[in-house]
């Protein structure tokens, strides 16, 4: 099933369903003032994403928005519809950057469900596992992870 962006905030375990997918809503434009915002606070100076002059002469000829920026972000687009009732994130893996980011562009996220485990230790939670894609306005994938987070069932 294919779910676009509503007015819940996250699921109960039993609410996912692996090939579920979620449409994430609205997208966000990365500023240049968000990129050296997030470069600077988590002191990322890489001149890959501060210095206009070097980029002038990279292959890409233009700043790239730094990666970490790009992850919390898409996370952060999926969290008002899978995780928002979340015990606990356990795990972020598979993480790819599988193209670009630059300033002006607008990122996009879908999330789909891979797997639905109910806790062998606990019977009042779940683990979901999901798969979220950013994609910028062209379409492109640029970014991929695979979560999993903790969930109460319904009571």
């Amino acid at each position: 099933m294919i779910h676009d962006a509503k007015d819940k905030y996250g699921g109960y375990f039993e609410d996912f369903t692996p090939g579920d997918v979620y449409k994430h809503w609205p997208g966000k434009t990365i500023t240049e003032a968000d990129n050296h915002i997030f470069t600077l606070i988590t002191m990322n100076t890489n001149p890959l994403h501060i210095d206009e002059k070097y980029m002038s002469q990279h292959q890409h000829g233009q700043i790239l928005v730094v990666g970490p920026l790009v992850l919390s972000l898409v996370v952060g687009m999926s969290v008002r519809q899978t995780s928002g009732k979340a015990i606990a994130n356990l795990v972020y893996e598979k993480v790819t950057h599988d193209g670009p980011t630059f300033h002006g562009d607008t990122i996009y996220g879908v999330s789909e469900v891979l797997d639905v485990v109910p806790s062998r230790s606990k019977p009042d939670r779940g683990i979901v596992c999901l798969e979220s894609r950013g994609i910028n306005q062209r379409g492109e994938k640029i970014l991929s992870l695979e979560r999993k987070f903790l969930v109460k069932r319904r009571s």
